[in-house]
């Protein structure tokens, strides 16, 4: 009996998934209160490793709220044809209605949410960007719908040092209406003139103190540069960003958490078959904190 009531408890295992960033964390329940030591752990593997997976979460809306809000203050997501226009602090990524039923590729959210397939990180364009972002597994193709990821920080570790010193100190104007977007109207005129904000193009890590561009679909001015030439130079860092080498593709199971630092690490959805299979994600997305250095004493 002692030996046994001597034993130390297990902590959470960290195993990479990809050689410069993502990690899958193993040996903890998520769905229930987790220890702060174990916190902890996930804390700074968040900071290290960018995208963290964790496998059989069962959650609900409760519970993923529950342990998102360990990072944070949740944001409320704005109001769009994709959640009826009735915001909450669950997203819901999903092809079917609210009967279970597949819906038509020309609905209203369906179409909103093909900007999801975008590289993009989320929420770029509020004044305060958001921290992470949390999506669950709740309904998976069997085929398709995965989640890239691409690593901004290890893009600009590979950049060339002579651009990379030019381009420090630039200020990116990003906006919640995508360029060309075919659901642009789902915004209006309030939402648009809020919805566009500015950010550094390089940010800082306040842990860690590593670098990365902060780029994708929302970012698409460079203050100080022609429209058409700022423009182009993102496109460029986007494109180098999401080379081959600094891209993980997830591959989802049911009851998968995937956890993201949307300071540096952009993501996209991929297509499925949205006419043959199900698929349902509920997001939780973590507000950040003006400036950076507010996150460098969490917890």
């Amino acid at each position: 009996m002692s030996a046994i009531l001597n034993q130390t408890p297990a902590r959470p295992t960290i195993k990479p998934l990809h050689p410069l960033y993502v990690a899958e964390i193993t040996g903890i329940d998520l769905t229930v209160p987790v220890a702060r030591e174990d916190f902890r752990a996930i804390w700074a593997a968040f900071n290290e490793y960018e995208v963290l997976v964790f496998r059989d979460q069962p959650f609900t809306d409760e519970t993923q709220i529950a342990f998102s809000r360990n990072f944070g203050a949740l944001e409320t997501m704005e109001a769009h044809p994709a959640n009826n226009f009735k915001p909450g602090h669950i997203a819901v990524m999903t092809n079917l209605d609210a009967l279970g039923n597949l819906l038509p590729l020309d609905d209203p959210g369906m179409l909103h949410r093909l900007r999801n397939e975008a590289w993009h990180t989320d929420s770029s364009f509020k004044p305060v960007a958001a921290l992470c972002s949390l999506l669950s597994g709740r309904i998976v193709p069997p085929v398709g719908g995965n989640t890239d990821f691409a690593s901004a920080r290890a893009a600009y570790a590979a950049f060339p040092e002579a651009r990379k010193a030019s381009l420090e100190g630039k200020t990116v104007i990003h906006r919640v209406a995508a360029p060309k977007a075919i659901d642009d109207p789902a915004y209006n005129e309030e939402q648009k003139k809020r919805l566009t904000v500015t950010h550094p193009l390089v940010r800082t890590n306040p842990v860690n103190g590593r670098k990365n561009w902060y780029v994708g679909s929302h970012a698409q001015e460079i203050i100080g540069m022609p429209p058409e030439a700022g423009m182009a130079l993102l496109d460029e860092l986007t494109e180098f960003c999401t080379q081959p080498q600094f891209v993980y593709s997830h591959a989802w199971r049911q009851h998968d958490l995937v956890i993201w630092d949307n300071r540096c690490a952009l993501h996209r959805a991929t297509t499925f078959d949205k006419t043959k299979y199900r698929r349902k994600m509920h997001r939780t997305t973590v507000a950040g904190t003006t400036p950076d250095s507010a996150l460098a004493s969490m917890p």
